[in-house]
C-alpha cells in the first residue's frame, strides 16, 4: 500500500460526512513519552462512535489502521506509521456513575477512572492509579498493578469491528489472562463498563496514596519513558521477574545510543535525550538475547512496538 492511496482527496471523497477531526503527516514525537518516532501519514480523531463506526465501514477494507491512546505502551518506530492512525480524544472521556459500577469511554485515563471511582467511594479500582494510560489500552492487554488488573473489574467492553459493527463483550468474551485478551488486533474499545463495590472513601484515598508513592519511589516516572518493558515469564517458566533477569545479566544502566536502562527499575528503558526509537527497541533487544543465552528464556515484549523502522521505510 502506497502514499498515493492516502491523499486527501481521496478521503474527502471516502468520507464526505466524517464529523471527527483528519491531519496528514502529524509528528508523533512529542505526543509519545519517549519522545521519539515518525510521523503518521493520516491521524483522525473521530466525534464519537457513531463516527468511527462510519469510517470504518467507508474505508477500503484493505486499508492498514492502528489506533494510539496515551502512548505510555508503546514505542512509535523513526519511520512512522503508514495508512490511518486513529486516536480517541473528544467524545470518549465521559465517565458515568452506574449502580456499583461506572461507565467509562475509552480515552479515559486509568488515572482518572480511580479517582472518579474513589469520589462515588468505590472500591476495587485503586490499582487503575498505578497505571499510565487510557482504559481502551488498558483492556486490550488485561493490564494490572498493586495485585489486581482488568479482569478483576471489568463487566463489560463496547468494541468497533473492522466492518463498522458495534460490539459488547464479556470480560468472559475477552478471556482475559496475564498481559492477554482475545480482543481481535483490528477492533477498537469505545466504552468500557467497571465493577466495583461500596467502600470507605478515606480508605479507598489512602490506597491510591500509597500507590502512587510506590511508583515514585521504585520507577522513573520523571524521566522519558513508557511503562514496563517485558512481561514478567511464566511462572511455569521462571520464579524470576523480568527486572531480575536484567539485573542478574548485568543490564540496569546499560546504554545504547541514547537510550539506557533505568538504574531505579530496570525494566524501564530510557531516553536519555537524543534516542531514536531504534536506540530504544536494540536496547531492548540486547537484554533479551543475554537473557536468552544465560537463562534460556524468551522474554516478550509488553511494550508494543509500532510503525516501521527508517531503514525499510527508504527501500
Amino acid at each position: 500500500m502506497t502514499t498515493e492511496f492516502f491523499t486527501k482527496e481521496t478521503i474527502n471523497d471516502l468520507l464526505p460526512k466524517l464529523k471527527g477531526r483528519i491531519t496528514y503527516d502529524v509528528p508523533l514525537k512529542n505526543r509519545s513519552w519517549f519522545k521519539v518516532g515518525g510521523n503518521a501519514e493520516i491521524l483522525i480523531h473521530p466525534a464519537n462512535t457513531e463516527d468511527l463506526s462510519y469510517i470504518l465501514k467507508e474505508i477500503p477494507p484493505e486499508w492498514p489502521y492502528l489506533t494510539i491512546g496515551a502512548t505510555s505502551n508503546l514505542l512509535i518506530r523513526d519511520g512512522g506509521i503508514q495508512g490511518i492512525t486513529f486516536q480517541l480524544r473528544k467524545g470518549f472521556h465521559e465517565i458515568i456513575p452506574d449502580q456499583y459500577g461506572l461507565i467509562a469511554g475509552a480515552a479515559c485515563l486509568d488515572m482518572t477512572i480511580a479517582d472518579s471511582a474513589a469520589q462515588l467511594g468505590l472500591s476495587g479500582m485503586e490499582f487503575l492509579s498505578g497505571i499510565p494510560g487510557t482504559i481502551g489500552g488498558a483492556v486490550k492487554m488485561n493490564a494490572g498493578a498493586h495485585g489486581s488488573d482488568l479482569s478483576a473489574i471489568l463487566d463489560w467492553a463496547e468494541i468497533v469491528t473492522r466492518d463498522g459493527e458495534v460490539h459488547h463483550f464479556s470480560s468472559v468474551d475477552l478471556q482475559l489472562s496475564y498481559r492477554h485478551s482475545v480482543l481481535p488486533t483490528d477492533a477498537i474499545v469505545t466504552r468500557v463498563r467497571l465493577q466495583g463495590k461500596p467502600g470507605n472513601k478515606n480508605t479507598i484515598y489512602q490506597t491510591m496514596t500509597e500507590i502512587k508513592n510506590q511508583r515514585e519511589n521504585s520507577q522513573p516516572i520523571h524521566s522519558r519513558t513508557g511503562g514496563s518493558t517485558f512481561r514478567n515469564p511464566s511462572p511455569t517458566i521462571s520464579s524470576y521477574k523480568a527486572w531480575e533477569l536484567i539485573d542478574m545479566v548485568k543490564g540496569r544502566g546499560l546504554a545504547f545510543g541514547g537510550a539506557k536502562v533505568s538504574e531505579k527499575h530496570c525494566n524501564f528503558l530510557i531516553n536519555t535525550g537524543e534516542a531514536t526509537a531504534s536506540d530504544l527497541e536494540n536496547l531492548g533487544e540486547e537484554l533479551r538475547k543475554r537473557i536468552l543465552n544465560d537463562f534460556g528464556i524468551q522474554l516478550q515484549w509488553e511494550i508494543k512496538r509500532i510503525g516501521i523502522p527508517y531503514t525499510q521505510k527508504e527501500q
